[in-house]
């Protein structure tokens, strides 16, 4: 995984370098549910969740997808740690891996309220792709 976090004012931000598009989204969902969740070896690979996602818009693919991650936590109390993404011209495809919120197991480390507009960054580099995020704390 090749994400890390850093401050933002009251908020947190996620920035991701990547070889690829699939792996940079991939990593994405990681270091969400690492800022959700913590440690990501503490969520159990028991349910699995099917995504797509239609645009062309790398950014807002980006804040859609992180946005449809947290639905899940949401909705259905699921932390997700393991992600096959693939991103190509119509959208994005994926399956994400977790299970249920157990508190006598998980700790929650921040509440998402949002992923934000602010600062929102998917670009090419000579070495792959890196994306920046921040999330509403």
């Amino acid at each position: 995984m090749a994400f890390t976090l850093f401050e933002h004012t009251a908020d947190i931000g996620i920035h991701v370098e990547a070889g690829d598009l699939n792996t940079l989204f991939a990593d994405a969902g990681c270091g969400l549910f690492a800022v959700i969740a913590g440690d990501l070896d503490e969520i159990e690979s028991t349910h699995s969740v099917e995504i797509k996602i239609d645009g062309n818009d790398r950014d807002y693919l980006l804040l859609d997808w992180l946005t449809e991650l947290l639905i899940q936590f949401e909705l259905n109390k699921l932390l997700l740690s393991k992600f096959k993404v693939e991103v190509n011209k119509q959208g994005l495809s994926a399956t994400a891996l977790g299970g249920p919120i157990d508190f006598t197991r998980h700790r929650l480390a921040h509440e998402v309220k949002a992923i934000t507009y602010h600062g929102l960054n998917v670009e090419q580099t000579a070495e792959g792709w890196t994306a920046d995020v921040i999330l509403d704390i």
